[in-house]
């Protein structure tokens, strides 16, 4: 078979088993929810909302911190770094993994979404199937990304939706021929989830025709989606260092399992991954809190209803945190879709309250579908993938116009004020985030530690001149690293600065080493980014630097020439025909 041949039937075997893998993650979250919900009802199970979130999130962290023993949580970064950091490559357990840990957390009631774990699985697969084939870096990366598009295919039944997410958040380079497999993979990973799932809509809805009088009012709801999209990712980042913090783990669950289980007991609608919720405003209903909340009494007033909701939009940042940073596995994929219907409500139903009796008068099921894609553009900052996912999901494309004006404003309000998305921000920050800049990525992804020229014959700061002719008879370099006792580098002495004195043997027990050392303008830590040594190299001119660890040991030189060669075959690894 050809390469694009092969490459074709392995996108489809990855795209199927992404599709089984988003069913089984479906099945399992609704059969544990139903297990655990199917024998109570009334005000009892408002108080067993206090219990369950903090108990699968025990029974996932037992599971990630004694049979995993590895960090599985926030699986659409991960994927990122192994593209990075790790040559795409993604360990075996996580095919399966997250999909335990993530179904029990969400079961349960863990205010997180299945479908960063389902990513994380299928970026696996994709990665474990390359790597058992042998194929290169760059086929590599393309079955991961058609593992990463196949999940959410899968798990939304959206395959367009998959491709863009692929080529928006996860794969830096891509051309038109790679998009064959990442298409082949979302199709067949949506047509078994059609077989397995029925062929419903994720989110049905009933939407009212789009009107161009409505237009200001989607151009405020991008703006809200905006502000609403900093204070997300922002205000998630933050909370979670804070709690992951506390260095005991169970004392990290316990206190993240009561202030989890609080706000569930009184805040219904952050249980578990609150699509409920969204199916039932996003159809122009009414959801009734009476005998479920003990804020019940609150909703009586028509000023109630939008305050309470907004109080939700906040809230549901903090009780995704704990129960990530609690000891739980999921993501912020859903939760984002959750706060953005929110949001769309919110301020559709403010809009009808201030103009009750008027002629003005938005419809607020338009606008929740509509917020879902603004703060997804806005917090993923991935426009295209926002637009059509929702469109996809909801059979929704008569709102095509305000899901693109809405996303877009939302995307560009947000990225003028943050640069990266939740899933970038962090690693942004070490200097190990790919970019769509070519230049930029291939830097990332080298290494200083393999560019590490080691051959460079040592001398002491102390030798005489007659040692030091003897090293250079030895040698086939000009330049000679000057070291301690204590093997810390020094300096250096090349073969210009000695040449005239080598065949002087009156000198040889005279001049010593420190007669001809010079210090090299800037030193290069081994596992200082390539970005950083450019930066160094364009300053000092130089064309090699030593490499030291942090107490300054002599490790070796890196050159400018190694770096250029190891970026022109870098770039031939990642660059698509």
């Amino acid at each position: 078979m050809s390469e694009k041949e092969l490459m074709l039937l392995l996108s489809l075997i990855v795209g199927v088993a992404c599709g089984l893998a988003s069913v089984a993650l479906k099945l399992t979250i609704e059969f544990i929810h139903e297990r655990i919900t199917s024998w109570f009802d009334g005000e009892v199970y408002n108080y067993l909302y206090l219990i369950y979130p903090g108990l699968g999130m025990l029974l996932a962290m037992l599971f990630v911190r004694y049979v995993i023993k590895d960090n599985i949580g926030h699986g659409v970064t991960k994927v990122l770094l192994a593209v990075s950091k790790n040559e795409s490559r993604i360990r075996p357990h996580n095919m399966w993994s997250s999909l335990v840990a993530s179904s029990v957390t969400i079961g349960f009631g863990g205010s997180v979404g299945a479908e960063a774990p389902i990513v994380y699985t299928g970026a696996a697969i994709g990665s474990n199937i390359a790597r058992k084939m042998g194929l290169s870096y760059k086929n590599m990366t393309i079955l991961l990304g058609c593992g990463a598009a196949g999940a959410v295919a899968g798990i939304f039944k959206a395959p367009l939706a998959g491709v863009l997410f692929t080529l928006e958040i996860l794969l830096f380079n891509i051309s038109m021929t790679s998009i064959l497999p990442l298409l082949m993979s979302t199709v067949s990973a949506t047509v078994v989830s059609y077989i397995f799932l029925g062929d419903s809509l994720p989110f049905e809805c009933r939407l009212t025709p789009f009107t161009m009088h409505n237009i200001p009012f989607y151009v405020l709801l991008g703006v809200f989606c905006a502000g609403c999209s900093i204070y997300f990712t922002r205000t998630t980042l933050w909370l979670e260092d804070k709690i992951r913090s506390i260095s005991d783990p169970f004392g990290r669950w316990g206190i993240s399992a009561v202030c989890l289980g609080l706000l569930i007991f009184l805040f219904p609608p952050l249980y578990g991954e609150g699509y409920d919720c969204l199916g039932i405003l996003l159809n122009g209903g009414e959801i009734d809190f009476e005998g479920e909340t003990l804020l019940a009494f609150f909703m009586h007033k028509k000023w109630s209803i939008p305050i309470f909701f907004l109080l939700i939009l906040l809230l549901k940042v903090f009780s995704m945190s704990f129960t990530n940073a609690g000891g739980g596995v999921g993501g912020t994929f859903g939760p984002t879709l959750f706060v953005g219907a929110i949001a769309g409500f919110v301020l559709a139903r403010t809009v009808n309250l201030v103009f009750a009796g008027s002629a003005v008068s938005v419809p607020e099921q338009n606008f929740v579908l509509v917020g879902m894609a603004g703060l997804m553009a806005g917090v993923m900052q991935a426009p295209m993938t926002a637009i059509f996912l929702i469109a996809e999901i909801s059979g929704g494309y008569e709102l095509l116009v305000p899901l693109i004006l809405a996303s877009t404003i939302s995307f560009g309000v947000t990225r003028a004020v943050e640069p990266y998305s939740i899933y970038t921000k962090r690693i942004a920050k070490k200097g190990e985030l790919l970019t769509h800049d070519s230049d930029q990525a291939v830097l990332t992804l080298l290494k200083t530690t393999d560019l590490i020229e080691s051959d460079f014959s040592t001398v002491k700061i102390d030798a005489t001149l007659g040692e030091l002719v003897d090293v250079i008879s030895e040698s086939t370099r000009n330049i000679f690293p000057v070291v301690d006792s204590k093997a810390h580098f020094q300096g250096y002495v090349s073969l210009e600065d000695v040449r005239k004195d080598m065949f002087k043997k009156e000198l040889y027990d005279k001049m010593h080493v420190y007669n001809y050392m010079k210090s090299s303008p800037a030193y290069v830590l081994a596992d200082e980014k390539m970005e950083s040594v450019m930066r160094k190299f364009e300053k000092t001119d130089a064309w090699n630097l030593p490499v030291v660890d942090d107490e300054r040991t002599y490790l070796g030189f890196v050159s400018k020439s190694k770096i250029f060669s190891a970026y022109r075959e870098r770039l031939k690894q990642v660059s698509h025909d």
